[in-house]
Protein backbone atom coordinates (compact mmCIF):
# COMPACT_ATOMS: atom_id res chain seq x y z
CA UNK A 1 0.00 0.00 0.00
CA UNK A 2 1.24 3.50 -1.11
CA UNK A 3 1.55 6.31 1.55
CA UNK A 4 -0.05 9.38 -0.28
CA UNK A 5 2.00 12.12 1.99
CA UNK A 6 -0.15 14.95 0.28
CA UNK A 7 -3.21 13.14 0.78
CA UNK A 8 -2.42 12.69 5.00
CA UNK A 9 -1.59 16.08 5.14
CA UNK A 10 -4.61 17.74 3.79
CA UNK A 11 -6.43 15.15 6.01
CA UNK A 12 -4.65 16.33 8.65
CA UNK A 13 -5.50 19.94 7.66
CA UNK A 14 -9.33 19.66 7.17
CA UNK A 15 -9.43 17.94 10.54
CA UNK A 16 -7.50 20.86 12.52
CA UNK A 17 -9.62 23.59 11.04
CA UNK A 18 -13.02 21.72 11.93
CA UNK A 19 -11.48 20.72 15.36
CA UNK A 20 -8.94 22.83 16.92
CA UNK A 21 -11.12 25.63 17.18
CA UNK A 22 -11.44 27.63 20.36
CA UNK A 23 -15.43 26.51 20.78
CA UNK A 24 -14.62 23.25 20.52
CA UNK A 25 -11.54 23.06 22.96
CA UNK A 26 -13.01 25.43 25.83
CA UNK A 27 -16.37 26.18 24.64
CA UNK A 28 -18.26 29.50 23.03
CA UNK A 29 -18.23 33.24 24.17
CA UNK A 30 -20.79 34.28 26.80
CA UNK A 31 -22.19 36.71 28.46
CA UNK A 32 -21.31 38.12 31.66
CA UNK A 33 -23.06 40.93 33.17
CA UNK A 34 -22.07 44.13 30.37
CA UNK A 35 -19.01 41.95 29.69
CA UNK A 36 -18.79 39.43 26.63
CA UNK A 37 -16.20 37.28 27.51
CA UNK A 38 -14.70 35.42 24.16
CA UNK A 39 -11.92 32.18 25.50
CA UNK A 40 -8.36 32.58 23.86
CA UNK A 41 -6.23 29.15 23.32
CA UNK A 42 -2.41 28.64 22.03
CA UNK A 43 -2.41 25.98 19.75
CA UNK A 44 0.82 24.41 18.25
CA UNK A 45 1.67 21.67 15.73
CA UNK A 46 4.56 19.63 14.36
CA UNK A 47 4.79 17.01 12.02
CA UNK A 48 7.57 14.66 10.62
CA UNK A 49 8.32 11.76 8.32
CA UNK A 50 10.68 9.90 6.66
CA UNK A 51 11.28 6.91 4.36
CA UNK A 52 13.56 4.68 3.05
CA UNK A 53 15.15 2.11 0.24
CA UNK A 54 17.43 0.09 -0.47
CA UNK A 55 19.08 -2.15 -3.20
CA UNK A 56 20.93 -4.77 -1.27
CA UNK A 57 23.93 -6.54 -3.26
CA UNK A 58 26.22 -4.06 -2.24
CA UNK A 59 30.09 -5.58 -0.03
CA UNK A 60 29.05 -5.72 3.80
CA UNK A 61 25.81 -4.50 3.73
CA UNK A 62 24.01 -7.98 2.80
CA UNK A 63 21.67 -8.78 -0.01
CA UNK A 64 18.00 -7.82 -1.16
CA UNK A 65 15.68 -5.04 -1.30
CA UNK A 66 14.20 -2.38 1.38
CA UNK A 67 11.54 -0.09 2.03
CA UNK A 68 10.66 1.71 4.88
CA UNK A 69 8.93 4.73 6.00
CA UNK A 70 7.42 6.78 9.15
CA UNK A 71 5.51 9.56 9.85
CA UNK A 72 4.46 11.65 13.20
CA UNK A 73 2.86 14.42 14.82
CA UNK A 74 1.92 16.15 18.01
CA UNK A 75 -0.82 18.40 18.71
CA UNK A 76 -0.82 21.04 21.39
CA UNK A 77 -3.88 23.27 22.72
CA UNK A 78 -4.13 25.56 25.77
CA UNK A 79 -6.54 27.85 27.32
CA UNK A 80 -4.64 31.30 27.58
CA UNK A 81 -7.11 33.89 28.58
CA UNK A 82 -10.50 35.53 27.62
CA UNK A 83 -11.09 38.69 25.66
CA UNK A 84 -13.49 40.69 27.56
CA UNK A 85 -15.38 42.96 26.11
CA UNK A 86 -17.58 45.96 27.51
CA UNK A 87 -18.68 48.47 25.33
CA UNK A 88 -15.66 49.65 22.96
CA UNK A 89 -13.11 48.63 26.38
CA UNK A 90 -11.25 45.43 25.31
CA UNK A 91 -9.16 43.65 28.08
CA UNK A 92 -7.29 40.30 28.13
CA UNK A 93 -7.77 38.40 31.21
CA UNK A 94 -5.02 35.29 31.50
CA UNK A 95 -5.96 31.91 33.00
CA UNK A 96 -2.32 31.88 34.63
CA UNK A 97 -0.90 34.31 37.40
CA UNK A 98 2.45 34.51 38.88
CA UNK A 99 1.67 34.91 42.22
CA UNK A 100 2.38 32.95 45.37
CA UNK A 101 4.05 30.28 44.36
CA UNK A 102 3.96 30.34 40.77
CA UNK A 103 5.72 33.55 40.73
CA UNK A 104 8.51 31.93 42.94
CA UNK A 105 9.35 29.38 40.37
CA UNK A 106 8.95 31.59 37.24
CA UNK A 107 11.91 33.65 39.24
CA UNK A 108 14.07 30.85 40.44
CA UNK A 109 16.16 30.81 37.07
CA UNK A 110 16.74 34.94 37.77
CA UNK A 111 17.37 34.20 41.12
CA UNK A 112 20.23 31.17 40.82
CA UNK A 113 22.24 33.22 38.19
CA UNK A 114 22.25 36.40 40.27
CA UNK A 115 23.26 33.48 43.13
CA UNK A 116 26.05 32.32 40.66
CA UNK A 117 27.26 36.00 39.67
CA UNK A 118 27.73 36.95 43.43
CA UNK A 119 29.84 33.79 43.74
CA UNK A 120 31.93 34.80 40.95
CA UNK A 121 32.58 37.92 42.25
CA UNK A 122 33.17 36.81 45.55
CA UNK A 123 35.97 34.29 44.56
CA UNK A 124 37.64 36.61 42.35
CA UNK A 125 37.82 39.01 45.28
CA UNK A 126 38.77 36.69 47.32
CA UNK A 127 42.16 35.50 45.03
CA UNK A 128 42.80 38.99 44.51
Amino acid sequence: MAFNLEEAVKQLTDFFKTEAKTETVVGQSFQLGEFTCVPVIKFGIGLGYGSGEGKGGQAGKGNGEGIGGGAGGGLGVEPIGFLATRGDQVSFIPTRSSKGLSAVFEKLPDLMEKMMDKKKEQKVSQTV
